[in-house]
């Protein structure tokens, strides 16, 4: 019986995961499955309820489980805490190092009843379908950071790091990736003037090497940032460090009609992580507002990679496809004057097409 934790978070986190919840116990009442949950508390809600946005029991937890949803994490609230506690510092990065989640997987796919929601011209968009594979434990956001005084003026410093060995073990990642879709890796770097950069390339370049069946490119990220609005269908799997990484997906996530439509895997360790790629959206949390599609996706995603259920994590992307062409929108998607949907509501019509 797998066994998945929840963790809901902040924000609309505590609207979209029991959505995600209603998908799987669909899927269970079809296929026979079982799944065992439990609830721990992450971000601003555990400070507020224990001192810290990561408790020790949370990550205990977090190892003993199969697999982690989580919702969403952070907000206004707690931006005056030091930076280490901060929920975004304090329990999002931390849980990735502790687990050993250095890769983070995020399909943008225009789904065609959604085409008149992105904001790029139909002809553009059409066809969009590329997978962004993040690096997600080194770089700027876990390098060393400082504050101190120089001829009197306060300077800010962090540290970008790369070994070869990180940047091979998520270049793999992206090739057999790859190898399972349309066999074309675009790597994304700023190697004409970053030194890490140029790192990145050379032993990309060599890992590309051991797969002579897939079509490996270079774009340095302000070119590659262009490239997705000018023409998004030219990509398949596009491999990136992780700052760069961390803009490029949300730009991708607007291109197929809203952030809220765009899942991911965090992986690499035991235990694997799934979260929609948007934040904790505080200025609608408690409205029934938030579109719930994206943690519902992730799900999916959870039952593919964490536990080879590949037909049941069909039945997930089915349903959500067959909704969206019914013409059920959230307000993220609602346009000329279509009368949307709540999030509750959005999660009972997945799980009514699932069953």
């Amino acid at each position: 019986m797998p066994k998945i934790l929840l963790l809901p978070g902040d924000g609309i986190g505590q609207e979209i995961v029991p959505e995600a919840v209603k998908a799987l116990d669909a899927v269970a009442r079809r296929y026979h499955a079982t799944f065992e949950y439990t609830t721990a508390l992450v971000g601003g809600a555990a400070y507020d309820a224990v001192g810290h946005p990561l408790p020790e029991s949370t990550l205990q937890q977090c190892r003993a489980s199969d697999a982690i949803l989580l919702g969403a994490i952070g907000g206004p609230k707690w931006d005056h805490l030091p930076v280490a506690l901060r929920p975004e510092v304090g329990a999002l990065l931390p849980l990735r190092k502790a687990l050993g989640l250095y890769g983070n997987i995020r399909p943008a796919v225009i789904y065609p009843s959604l085409a008149a929601a992105s904001p790029l011209k139909p002809e553009i968009a059409a066809g969009i379908d590329l997978v962004v594979v993040r690096e997600l434990t080194g770089g700027l956001y876990f390098g060393e950071k400082k504050r101190e005084l120089v001829n009197g003026e306060e300077r800010a410093t962090d540290t970008l790091v790369y070994s070869a060995g990180e940047i091979r073990r998520i270049g793999r990642l992206a090739f057999d990736l790859a190898r399972k879709r349309r066999k074309h890796v675009t790597s994304v770097d700023k190697a004409n003037v970053i030194e890490s950069s140029r790192l990145w390339r050379q032993e990309i370049v060599k890992l590309g090497a051991e797969y002579p069946d897939v079509a490996l490119d270079h774009l340095y990220v302000d070119n590659c940032a262009m490239q997705l609005v000018r023409r998004p269908s030219q990509f398949d799997v596009i491999v990136t460090e992780n700052m760069f990484g961390d803009i490029l997906t949300d730009e991708a996530s607007v291109l197929t009609g809203s952030i809220g439509m765009l899942p991911s895997a965090s992986i690499g360790g035991e235990v694997a992580l799934y979260e929609p790629a948007h934040g904790s959206a505080p200025d609608i949390a408690g409205q029934q507002k938030a579109n719930p599609l994206a943690t519902i996706l992730s799900a999916a995603m959870m039952l593919r990679l964490s536990f080879s259920m590949e037909t049941e994590a069909r039945a997930i992307e089915l349903a959500v496809r067959q909704v969206l062409e019914q013409g059920h929108r959230t307000p993220d998607l609602a346009q000329n004057g279509e009368r949307p949907v709540t999030t509750a509501g959005m999660g009972s019509l997945v799980a009514e097409a699932i069953s």
